[in-house]
């Protein structure tokens, strides 16, 4: 074991060779829709191809480094995968990243990246100003046109070159916290990646690819997330289905008949409210076998309602762009697991340990709350050139999640709030995901979030923000009453205000930067605060 993490067994081969193999098997089948557009396994193997030797003429293999700021598209996955077949670093160039922040991730100094490719049109100003010197590549002039026609590489052609200690992939987290943090997955963890190959996949990790049939593939293909569940989409037989915009669910799932797709819970919340609006109005979502909903805590009640109205499609995930998917909650979970499975997040996933630990990182008894820690083989190796947060992060082969929560005796995790999600009011330490899942359970609250803001009385306060239930009215104070009833904290929250949504960051997890700036600049003290 090396860093905490099992070396990959005589079967696997390096990545991304096991979806080479697999679209040489099937050439004939259609690996994207990208609009009206249907690609085949055949074609997309023919772009990479081309991409490769363009990647070569511009210098690039082995250890060698690129950044991507590529639309949703065939082309865009055939680069990437062909910086990957030559063993290069990728970075992910996600969009609505600020010039600034596009400044931090490409300076040379710090990523020391080779090239910086982009989509056929010309580039964004602020990406040509922040590349500076960094030659810039268009994939369609310099890639593909520049090679229409190339043949094999050197070798077989399409054969992995990674080296399984280099760095392979670079995912940015949200930068919630100012510029965002690089979290590398070097060629060792993407081999052993469990979506990305087959060759590990057990009975729950098959029967959940048979629900990819045709997968919506939106958004970017820098996130961590769609990037793993794409895999599991394209080595499991099914198409990725890239729409036009604008992305109208749940029309969109009917009319495209997508069978498995991602959703933050904001989204789900206006599926749910489109379904509220009775058969007439609302889509036909009937061929829809694998719903997984992800990103930030779902409370219980919207759970049900989703399982009411889209029955064994509703799984729950709970993951981290460090370590990926952790936990997975599936259908079968809900209909015959123990009862209080349904307030947890499911169950370790693919090969995932987990422990819940103290604040001196020791483990707790089961059912004991505390720090998640977790550990599996595709974790990340570290922060890109951030030896200090690395190692908060990484210790002894464990990722630690900085989430809380508690394992059941039946394996079930249960979230409880972030470490650092807290407020702080009277030197008295609260989680905030504590205060929005006691907000979630009163009957005339849908959802809640809570956000903390300095107070001069009490150091900080705690902000909530509520949307109500369908047909209620929340009566504030009977809400407050309830919170401090199930909490045993009087005045917690100090305000609370109801807002018709919440809103979404580019993450598609809600945007609590925003909603502090909705806190009153003087809130009155609550009852029951000093």
């Amino acid at each position: 074991m090396e860093n905490g993490r099992k070396a990959s067994n005589s079967t696997e081969r390096p990545f991304p060779q096991a979806l080479i193999d697999a679209f040489r098997r099937h050439p004939a089948s259609v690996a994207f829709e990208h609009r009206s557009r249907a690609v085949t396994r055949g074609e997309v193997l023919s772009l990479i191809t081309r991409c490769a030797a363009g990647l070569r003429a511009a210098g690039l293999g082995p250890g060698r480094s690129l950044a991507l700021a590529t639309d949703v598209t065939p082309e865009g996955f055939a680069v990437q995968i062909a910086a990957h077949l030559l063993g290069c670093r990728v970075t992910g160039l996600r969009p609505g990243l600020t010039p600034a922040q596009l400044a931090h991730v490409l300076a040379a100094d710090d990523a020391d990246v080779d090239v910086v490719v982009t989509d056929a049109a010309p580039a964004r100003p602020e990406l040509l100003r922040a590349a500076g010197d960094i030659p810039v590549l268009r994939l369609e002039r310099d890639l593909l046109a520049a090679h229409p026609h190339a043949g094999p590489l050197p070798g077989d052609g399409l054969v992995a070159r990674g080296r399984p200690g280099d760095a392979a992939l670079v995912h940015l987290t949200s930068g919630s916290t100012g510029h965002p943090k690089g979290c590398v997955l070097d060629y060792r963890a993407l081999t052993a990646y469990w979506s990305w190959q087959p060759a590990r996949w057990d009975d729950r990790i098959t029967r959940l690819a048979a629900g990819y049939r045709r997968f919506l593939l939106f958004g970017t293909l820098t996130s961590a997330v769609m990037f793993e569940h794409l895999g599991l989409c394209l080595l499991g037989g099914g198409t990725a289905v890239i729409p036009a915009p604008p992305l109208e669910f749940p029309r969109l799932i009917e009319r495209l008949r997508i069978t498995a797709l991602l959703m933050t819970v904001p989204r789900l919340h206006h599926v749910l409210d489109a379904l509220r609006a009775g058969p007439g109005r609302a889509a036909d979502l009937s061929g829809l076998r694998v719903l997984i909903v992800a990103g930030s805590p779902l409370a219980p009640h919207a759970l049900a309602e989703a399982v009411e109205r889209l029955g064994t499609a509703v799984h729950q995930a709970y993951g981290q762009t460090e370590a990926g998917m952790l936990t997975l909650l599936t259908p079968d979970d809900l209909a015959h697991g123990p009862e209080e499975a349904a307030t947890s997040v499911g169950r370790p996933w693919a090969r995932t340990e987990l422990s819940v630990r103290d604040a001196e990182g020791v483990p707790v008894p089961t059912g004991g709350t505390g720090e998640i820690w977790a550990r599996t083989p595709c974790a990340m190796s570290g922060y890109w050139r951030d030896e200090a947060e690395t190692a908060q992060v990484l210790r002894d082969g464990w990722v630690r999640t900085r989430d809380v929560g508690y394992l059941d005796a039946h394996g079930f995790l249960h979230l409880t709030g972030r470490s650092r999600d807290i407020v702080i009011v009277n030197a008295v330490v609260h989680y905030c995901g504590a205060v929005e899942q006691a907000l979630a359970t009163h009957p005339d609250v849908d959802r809640a979030y809570v956000v903390a803001a300095p107070d001069r009385r009490t150091g900080e306060a705690a902000h909530a923000f509520v949307v109500a239930a369908p047909g209620r009215t929340p009566a504030l104070d009977s809400v407050r009453a309830y919170v401090e009833a199930e909490l045993g904290v009087p005045g917690l929250p100090s305000t609370l205000t109801v807002v018709t949504d919440v809103p979404v960051a580019p993450s598609g997890k809600p945007d609590k930067r925003a909603l502090l700036a909705r806190v009153p600049a003087e809130a009155p003290p609550a009852a029951g605060a000093r």
